[in-house]
Formats: C-alpha cells, sequence, structure tokens
C-alpha cells in the first residue's frame, strides 16, 4: 500500500477546511472512486489542515493527487489557498 499525505497551511487553508467540511458529501464519493482506495482522512490543525490518503498502489496515489487538485481548482478556486505540501511513502502498517 502507499500513502499521501497533503498539508495545507497557508493563511487561506482555514477557509479552504471550511469548505470541505460544507461539502464533505462531495468529497466522500470522490475519494471513494478511486482506484485502490483504502482510506480518506480530513484533519484540521492549528493552520489549516491535512488529508490522508492510501490506496493499493501509487496508481492511486497519484489518481487521489489529481481528483483532489481538480475538486479544488473547480469549487475553490476564489479561496486561493496555496499549494500543499505533499508527502508520501510505502505503508509499513495499517490497521483499521
Amino acid at each position: 500500500m502507499e500513502i499521501v499525505i497533503r498539508k495545507y497551511s497557508d493563511k487561506s487553508s482555514s477557509a479552504l477546511f471550511n469548505l470541505l467540511e460544507k461539502r464533505k458529501s462531495e468529497v466522500e464519493p470522490l475519494m471513494r472512486s478511486v482506484p485502490g482506495f483504502v482510506s480518506y482522512t480530513l484533519a484540521r490543525s492549528g493552520t489549516g489542515g491535512f488529508s490522508v490518503t492510501v490506496c493499493q498502489d501509487q496508481a492511486g496515489i497519484d489518481e487521489s493527487i489529481r481528483k483532489a487538485k481538480d475538486w479544488i481548482a473547480k469549487n475553490a478556486g476564489s479561496i486561493a489557498a496555496g499549494a500543499p505540501e505533499v508527502l508520501g511513502g510505502k505503508v509499513i502498517t495499517h490497521f483499521k
């Protein structure tokens, strides 16, 4: 399995996470449609928030990044949040 963490921490990130929370009913099916989807978590932090996506392979991770980027461009373009810091890697252990 592969994982990607997208961290948003610029001054517009709070507004982005307000929108994501308000429209989570759209975000869930979007992320579940990613081939090889395992799990998705969206969390707030002091300066914005982050998402954690786990997929069976790198192709799924790449698709999740593309879908997230497209959704934000289409639905949150006016917020002008900066690009996220992206961290990724192979999953060592995953508990549910």
